[in-house]
């Protein structure tokens, strides 16, 4: 069973709590703040638009990585520690009984990242580094920018929902006005109505779909930052570097708390 980020759920807590709050501390009406008929024409014409302006699958996966902002990310300091250390002890394997050595060292490596088997599957085909650097390099934008769609459309349905609720309170409010031949003392109450769905509107925006939108944004950017990591790895491996260098200069991508001293140095 995955965790759930505590962090993100205090702040999903803490936003609609000081909310609620708010009202409570103000009126004891709670119920005028529900209204379903504004909340459905919020959300059914933000989810309406975004699947107008992007293809079906994309709003798919944006809504799964909606509900996917409480699972943390599996890429902490630990997480990028233990992958630069396979970098390292490849090389270290390499460097004592050559290619068919470290072959057998990431046979035995314990990882199923798509993009570290690719990346091992290509230095194993014996790549040149210009060679290697160009599919790698390829291989972790393309999927930065695949993976950046989510966020697009998350950050697209944010700007939607407070023009949907504005459209929402439009509506309200031709309806009350139509309704000016009656009880004047309703006029209130129903601008009061007509008001809520703007009000759903703005808390969707600023509280579910633009936050999660860079949730995701920042999940991609540290994948990508990991990629790179990685990919600089495998090229000093087809450099057949020393395993000095490889740690040396895999050292420089971790947090200097964590730095590697296990290559032996020659001289």
């Amino acid at each position: 069973m995955k965790s759930i980020s505590l962090f993100t759920l205090s702040g999903i807590i803490l936003g609609f709590g000081l909310f609620l709050l708010a009202i409570v501390t103000r009126t004891d009406n709670y119920l005028m703040f529900l209204n379903l008929p504004g909340f459905l024409m919020v959300i059914g014409g933000t989810f309406a638009a975004g699947m107008i302006s992007f293809r079906g699958r994309y709003v798919t996966k944006a809504l799964k990585d909606l509900m996917g902002i409480l699972i943390p990310q599996n890429i902490n300091p630990d997480s990028l520690y233990h992958e630069v250390g396979l970098i390292i002890e490849w090389g270290v394997r390499n460097q004592k009984g050559g290619i068919r050595e470290m072959e057998n060292a990431i046979e035995q490596s314990n990882f199923s990242d798509p993009f570290l088997s690719y990346g091992t599957k290509l230095l194993l085909s014996d790549y040149k580094n210009d060679e290697l650097r160009g599919m790698l390099k390829n291989a972790l934008e393309t999927t930065f920018e695949r993976d950046m769609v989510q966020s697009y459309v998350l950050k697209t349905m944010g700007n939607y929902a407070p023009a949907f609720g504005m459209i929402g309170t439009l509506v309200g409010m031709i309806i009350m006005l139509d309704n000016l031949g009656g009880d004047p003392g309703q006029i209130g109450q129903g601008l009061a109505i007509a008001l809520i769905t703007t009000l759903y509107g703005l808390l969707l925006s600023q509280l579910v779909f633009k936050p999660a939108a860079e949730k995701v944004k920042e999940k991609n950017e540290i994948m990508r930052y990991r990629n790179v990591m990685m990919m600089e790895g495998l090229i000093l491996l087809a450099d057949n570097q020393f395993s000095t260098a490889i740690q040396d200069k895999m050292n420089s991508f971790l947090d200097p708390s964590y730095h590697f001293e296990i290559a032996e140095r020659n001289g």
